[in-house]
């Protein structure tokens, strides 16, 4: 038989409700500013709504994700032909080809920063605090400061001049040099926070490892690809993980830096979003694009936990 549930004493519920209490108003600034919103933005991506009165909704179904889907003439060659809005497709385009270059730089900018700043070595503490400065500044300060340098007299011309190169454009202005301009701030932002996280893993590999690695004759390149590497994995996994995520969101440089131009070749899926919702106050769409966006980050998300799966039980 099953027992009876023993009924909790006074002392034992007085603590449950100073939990809850602790609990409760993370839980409702939650419930309030993140579960409901996204749950209106499911909603309204099976609806026709141009904002205003809530009695204007036309309940459509599917019809917004078919509008995305379906194919076009018109469109252009490439991501743009699966969509009827060809905007949607070179945003998606756009997207992850800057997901794809911006993760594998930061990450890799941020590790070299954290091998080198790892050592105890003067003023490590001083270079450490000036990496992670950017991503505690105010992202609207850096890419003000960063497209006045990227100008056609700007620093980095000049610079590139001394160089020997002769480059007399401005970065943001560039249809093919915009997303590159979008691209650098991003890493150089990022890898400061990232290089903090890659120095605590370090710090966190066992001393003995190296040890054993020098006694058998490894060279600092060998210790590096058979000791260093495979610690760091996790973190590498975590950071990497993070970083798609947040690349696939990407709005405030875009929006500051270049708005989306020159032409399309700086917008974004979020970009595009935006545009929808508040420029063509088209919600049902622009709520379906986001619920398109959510998959395709929750499928990436999927695989790199499938891979690291795959490789912790090798």
């Amino acid at each position: 038989m099953k027992k009876p549930r023993r009924r909790m004493s006074k002392y034992e519920r007085r603590n449950t409700l100073i939990a809850y209490s602790f609990l409760a108003p993370n839980f409702i600034g939650f419930a309030i500013f993140t579960l409901l919103p996204v749950l209106f933005s499911i909603f309204l991506s099976f609806v026709k709504w141009k904002g205003g009165s809530l009695d204007t909704m036309q309940w459509v179904g599917l019809q917004n994700y078919a509008d995305i889907f379906k194919t076009s003439k018109v469109a252009e060659k490439g991501l743009g032909y699966l969509f009827t809005k060809v905007d949607l497709g070179i945003a998606l385009k756009n997207t992850v080809f800057y997901t794809l270059v911006t993760v594998p730089l930061t990450l890799i900018c941020a590790m070299a920063l954290a091998l080198a700043l790892n050592k105890a070595v003067k003023g490590a503490v001083g270079f450490r605090t000036i990496f992670f400065f950017p991503y505690v500044a105010s992202m609207v300060a850096i890419c003000v400061c960063w497209r006045f340098m990227m100008m056609k007299d700007g620093p980095i011309n000049q610079f590139l001049m001394v160089l020997g190169i002769n480059y007399n454009k401005s970065w943001t202005a560039d249809s093919g040099m915009a997303i590159w301009s979008i691209i650098l701030v991003s890493v150089w932002r990022n890898m400061g926070y990232y290089m903090v996280i890659y120095l605590a893993a370090l710090q966190g590999v066992p001393k003995d490892l190296y040890e054993a690695a020098t006694m058998d004759g490894a060279n600092k390149w060998q210790q590096f690809t058979n000791v260093t590497l495979p610690q760091l994995r996790p973190t590498t996994f975590f950071a990497s993980t993070m970083m798609i995520i947040s690349c696939f969101k990407i709005y405030d440089v875009v929006a500051i830096m270049t708005e989306g131009g020159p032409g399309r070749s700086t917008k974004m899926l979020v970009t595009y979003i935006y545009d929808e919702a508040f420029a063509n106050f088209n919600y049902g769409i622009a709520s379906a694009i986001a619920m398109v966006l959510l998959v395709i980050v929750l499928i990436f998300t999927l695989i790199q936990f499938s891979l690291e799966d795959k490789y912790a039980n090798n």
